[in-house]
């Protein structure tokens, strides 16, 4: 592995200290930001300074290094999209009219059933490379979409090829209570549920369960049982709550040991408090929000309050067809009204966290594996021009693995 060196950065994402697993309220906007250089070695971050027998020198005048984002909440690998339904709601359809009439998640269901494993892969693979061409170096991918025990399995199996085929790291979630399956009621698919655990544990691959509550869903009761599923078999429990509709189900969720609870559009101020003081993240999805006309989460409190708060794109074909962390950010700054450092910080270290890495990545740290970005101007551009990747070029485990056209110029290899 070829060492290099990055030198004469403007800008350098560094935490407030070295260690930190992730930041909460004020931690956020403490992050520095000073020049910097950095040498890569084995993969890894091996000094703040230039490294002068690189193989590789990286000139970064001009340009901000920050680490490559982690999308903490994604529903890859998905098969096809479900445009029709956003003309839907353009015309004011509601999702949860959506979904009962045969569409939403039941819709991807029939998509996924209907292509063959090659065709989702190939799928996933083009959204891949867009999410590393704006920044994402790790990314989670859930089930969800099978409805069918053998489905569900069969989603499992996706994520992990996809694994070996693209150049970012992946987190395998079992998202085995999305949707309640034709011919179950909700309450019969989680014994089904709980009958194929076994079988998600020895794929190997898992690290975590996750739950929808809501009324076209689950409910608080089918929570609490998926946290029991999670806690007995050693995996973390991620929950989708507060999206639609209050269900009072963050409680509930910070009760079963939730390491996050995401959506969060309709959280009652009144929950914040016991959420900022848990361990447990606060994933927001701004994306979704926006596309879906939905209510607001109140993300400028969370993070006042000192909660631990993320930013994800909630890439899906229905509620959030992007896959771009950068419009995630931007639409975070806006919606939630949060600084660039904040929603970078968001995006990096405290996803990092709830997959479970933060111990490796997420943060710009000696010692740290070397997932990077190397920006084409400040950080808060990110925002400003949304819509737009500021992604010169990506580093996973050291290695350059996206270069823009206009900054091969700036890789000199001696």
């Amino acid at each position: 592995m070829i060492g290099v060196s990055i030198e004469g950065a403007a800008q350098v994402l560094r935490p407030p200290a070295d260690g930190m697993p992730h930041l909460r309220g004020d931690e956020l906007e403490a992050q520095r930001l000073d020049p910097c250089d950095l040498a890569l070695r084995d993969g890894a971050i091996a000094a703040l300074d230039a490294d002068g027998g690189a193989e590789l020198r990286v000139d970064a005048s001009g340009c901000a290094v920050i680490p490559g984002f982690v999308d903490c909440h994604t529903h890859l690998p998905f098969a096809g999209w479900r445009a029709a339904e956003y003309e839907q709601k353009l015309r004011g359809v509601p999702y949860e009219e959506i979904s009962r009439s045969g569409g939403g998640i039941a819709a991807s269901a029939r998509a996924l059933r209907e292509h063959a494993d090659e065709e989702v892969l190939a799928q996933a693979d083009a959204l891949a490379a867009e999410m590393l061409a704006s920044g994402t170096t790790t990314f989670e991918c859930k089930s969800g979409y099978g409805l069918s025990r053998d489905g569900e399995m069969r989603a499992l199996v996706l994520a992990r090829e996809l694994e070996v085929r693209v150049p970012q790291s992946t987190v395998s979630t079992a998202l085995l209570a999305h949707a309640v399956p034709e011919g179950h009621s909700a309450d019969g698919w989680m014994g089904v549920v709980q009958e194929m655990m076994p079988e998600v544990i020895a794929a190997g691959s898992v690290t975590a369960l996750d739950i929808f509550v809501e009324s076209i869903a689950f409910s608080n009761e089918h929570l609490e049982l998926m946290g029991e599923l999670a806690r007995a078999a050693g995996l973390a429990l991620r929950c989708h709550v507060e999206q639609f509709s209050s269900h009072g189900s963050v409680p509930v969720a910070l009760a079963a040991g939730a390491r996050s609870v995401d959506h969060l559009s309709m959280l009652p101020a009144s929950d914040i408090p016991a959420l900022a003081a848990a361990r447990c993240a606060a994933v927001l999805l701004p994306v979704a929000e926006f596309l879906g006309d939905e209510h607001r989460a109140p993300g400028r409190a969370l993070v006042e309050a000192g909660a631990l708060v993320v930013l994800a794109t909630d890439a899906n074909p229905g509620t959030a067809p992007v896959v771009s962390m950068p419009v995630a950010i931007g639409l975070g700054a806006r919606l939630y009204g949060l600084s660039a450092r904040e929603a970078v910080g968001a995006a990096t270290i405290n996803g990092a966290w709830v997959l479970g890495l933060e111990h490796d990545r997420g943060s710009i740290e000696v010692g740290k594996r070397a997932d990077l970005l190397l920006l084409d101007g400040p950080i808060d551009a990110i925002a400003y021009r949304l819509g737009r990747s500021p992604v010169g070029a990506a580093f996973v485990g050291g290695r350059p693995v996206y270069v823009r056209p206009d900054f091969e110029h700036r890789m000199e290899r001696r």
